[in-house]
């Protein structure tokens, strides 16, 4: 009798001592981390491309582009953890149902892992500040180009209205020459709006009193949503116009037809 506990013992240690990597639970659990690695991130990205729509600027090109690293970065820990609840469900047996008396509990360090962990969780960190450094200095950059339209954007409850000053033109509708720098200087005459155009990933805050500058190079012919993106009252939801990205002959032909004089 004793001899049989002994030979168990000696069994179950010799199996504990196993390369993980070798046990049968361990390589299951390890396709179905690759496999919806692969799901959950494809099928994220997708979810991105279609909620945003057609990127129409390159600031909005390079923000899809960062939510989509993220999303793929983000994905292997989603399939991680989804591999060993499915594996957990779905196994017959779970691991400490009924442990031996001699098994050893005692949960071992893996520092090569926390390293490692550690290292790609800071380079992405600082991937995305070197990213967003470069954004804010071509903003910047923008928005001291001297052959940049300026147009003054105003909330008023619930409408937006736009100024081309250069042009002597007041218009609710947006025109906008493709692939030429826009600068908006965003105020509001009542409360609190946020202007909005999702496509070209432009979003400022409409202050009453203060005027906040944007800038934007519009990249793709179409017509896209403005909105605000504040909660400014009863018609907040309301609150909505277009803009229309055309060539530049076509916004000169447009210019004309509101009375406004060619800069």
């Amino acid at each position: 009798m004793a001899s049989n506990q002994n030979q168990s013992a000696l069994l179950h240690q010799s199996s504990s001592k196993r390369a993980w990597w070798r046990r049968k639970d361990v390589q299951q659990v390890g396709i179905l981390w690759v496999i919806l690695t692969f799901v959950i991130g494809y099928f994220a990205s997708l979810v991105i491309t279609r909620s945003m729509g057609a990127a129409a600027s390159d600031i909005m090109e390079e923000t899809v582009l960062m939510m989509k690293i993220f999303t793929w970065a983000a994905a292997p820990v989603a399939a991680f953890v989804g591999a060993i609840c499915l594996k957990t469900i779905t196994s017959k047996h779970h691991y400490g149902d009924t442990p031996p008396p001699e098994a050893d509990h005692q949960i071992d360090n893996a520092p090569r892992a926390a390293a490692v962990w550690l290292v790609l969780s800071s380079l992405l960190c600082l991937f995305a500040v070197v990213f967003g450094l470069v954004v804010m200095q071509e903003d910047s950059k923008m928005l001291q180009e001297a052959k940049a339209i300026h147009i003054n954007v105003t909330g008023n409850q619930w409408v937006w209205n736009f100024d081309y000053p250069n042009n002597k033109v007041r218009s609710n509708e947006l025109y906008l020459p493709v692939d030429e720098p826009v600068i908006f200087s965003v105020t509001s005459k009542d409360v609190k709006h946020s202007f909005w155009i999702v496509q070209m990933g432009v979003k400022m805050d409409a202050n009453p009193g203060y005027t906040t500058e944007i800038a934007v190079t519009p990249s793709r012919i179409g017509t896209y949503d403005v909105r605000c993106a504040e909660l400014c009252g009863l018609l907040h939801a309301y609150m909505q116009n277009q803009v229309h990205v055309v060539s530049r002959g076509d916004y000169d032909k447009w210019l004309k037809s509101q009375g406004g004089v060619l800069s």
